[in-house]
């Protein structure tokens, strides 16, 4: 490559740099969300292009090159972002829970923890349905096969019995 190439090619850059440059930066920013990840890849691109100019690669035209170049860097900005990022399986498989708290897990396991005692001061009518329901977690026909009972009269005693015990619950948290 002669001199006289070579200038031209810095000339076209830094034409290219003071034409597109803000306009590449606000692209990038507008992408990734944030200003100096953006500043960034702007000059990842114009590096690359130039780069690509040395090496003696043609351009035709200067704003779609230098757009595709940003675009392929967004992209990869994007996929290192993902990889950064551990999959929701994995922190769920660690013990992590979105959106609840370690406390507001704690007084949910209380609580059923004292509803299962509550069943216990059902009549006995409801104690057995109830128990065979919520602590050994059988279904209607399950029960209905131990019981000897119809599905439907055991849906309706598990009904009354959840009414029973959220009366029972109630009266107990407020004390």
């Amino acid at each position: 490559m002669t001199s006289n190439q070579e200038r031209e090619q810095e000339d076209q850059m830094t034409l290219a740099h003071s034409d597109f440059d803000k306009m590449l930066n606000s692209y990038a920013y507008f992408k990734v969300n944030n200003r100096e990840i953006g500043q960034d890849l702007v000059q990842d691109t114009f590096m690359k292009t130039w780069n690509y100019l040395l090496k003696g690669g043609k351009i035709d035209t200067m704003k779609s090159f230098l757009y595709h170049v940003l675009n392929n860097l967004i992209v990869d900005e994007y996929r290192k972002r993902k990889n950064k990022s551990s999959s929701l399986d994995v922190l769920l498989d660690a013990g992590f829970e979105p959106g609840v708290d370690e406390s507001e897990r704690l007084i949910n396991i209380f609580d059923g923890k004292s509803a299962i005692l509550l069943i216990k001061s059902l009549p006995k009518i409801y104690q057995e349905v109830m128990t065979m329901r919520f602590e050994q977690d059988l279904s209607f026909k399950e029960i209905s096969i131990i019981t000897g009972k119809s599905e439907n009269s055991i849906a309706v005693q598990v009904h009354r019995g959840l009414g029973k015990l959220k009366v029972l619950y109630n009266n107990q948290v407020k004390i």
